[in-house]
């Protein structure tokens, strides 16, 4: 009798509940634009509970780990997530999530940005499922603010066919020939341009091999640390979903959010 040895796939283990997903929101106190920002009162709660908490109503999380660099940090968030301690001269905020997700027991790390207070928890999930056939995984929405189209701080990106990131850049893509001279409100109307949301997913061993690239120059070009991944044939795919981040970056955002609270 000959016995056949199953190996489970990836997307086996992930039906039977048996893939690990850990959430890790990177955290800096020094901001140049907000310096103390994690720690910011929003409707009474410093601002990173609330992305915490939101992280927290995620399905495919097993956990939500806090990493940063800074004691006031750690002790504000150690009342309700955990804390990992990590090096102070990161670079980026992989670099940061690498760290921690050596002393975290998962197979795949969701990193969600500590300045997402109204994050949506089908967003991580959605993102955490894209796992399930690909090394690393991001989220995209379209753009329909003109204001966004032709602005450098909200980054574009195009997706091939199969679902998976071709290009990210601060600069409008894909370039509209035939309309490159219509006013902006018609060249957006005429291509479903999209804006990436900055959450990525990666499974661990695909985390750790990213970070021990050098800075390629695509990514110091732009200053998209994912472009690096591009660059070094990691493939991500873009799960397209119908969120807008309200981000927090400077002082007067808080009031903003606040706002959108308390119509909730």
């Amino acid at each position: 009798m000959h016995w056949k040895i199953y190996i489970p796939s990836v997307a086996d283990l992930w039906l039977n509940g048996r893939v690990k997903i850990v959430g890790i929101i990177p955290a800096r106190f020094a901001s140049t634009r907000f310096p103390g920002k994690p720690l910011a009162l929003i409707a009474g709660k410093p601002l990173i509970q609330h992305v915490v908490e939101q992280c927290q109503k995620a399905r495919t999380l097993v956990e939500v780990i806090v990493a940063t660099d800074d004691n006031r940090i750690a002790d504000a968030v150690r009342k309700f997530c955990r804390v990992e301690m990590t090096c102070a001269d990161h670079l980026s905020g992989s670099d940061r999530i690498a760290e921690a997700a050596l002393r975290c027991h998962g197979e795949a790390v969701v990193n969600i940005q500590g300045d997402e207070p109204l994050i949506d928890p089908n967003v991580i999930d959605a993102v955490a499922k894209a796992l399930m056939s690909d090394d690393m995984s991001t989220a995209a929405t379209p753009i329909k603010n003109l204001s966004e189209y032709d602005n450098p701080n909200v980054v574009k990106v195009v997706v091939s066919a199969t679902g998976r990131a071709l290009y990210f850049s601060r600069r409008t893509i894909p370039y509209l020939r035939e309309a490159a001279n219509r006013p902006g409100n018609e060249q957006l109307a005429a291509f479903p341009f999209l804006k990436h949301l900055g959450i990525y997913g990666y499974r661990r061993e695909t985390l750790l091999r990213l970070v021990k690239f050098p800075v390629s120059p695509l990514e110091n070009a732009e200053k998209l640390e994912q472009l690096r991944a591009l660059e070094n044939g990691i493939p991500i795919a873009v799960v397209q979903v119908d969120y807008d981040s309200v981000g927090v970056d400077m002082p007067e955002d808080v009031a903003r959010v606040e706002k959108v609270l308390s119509h909730r």
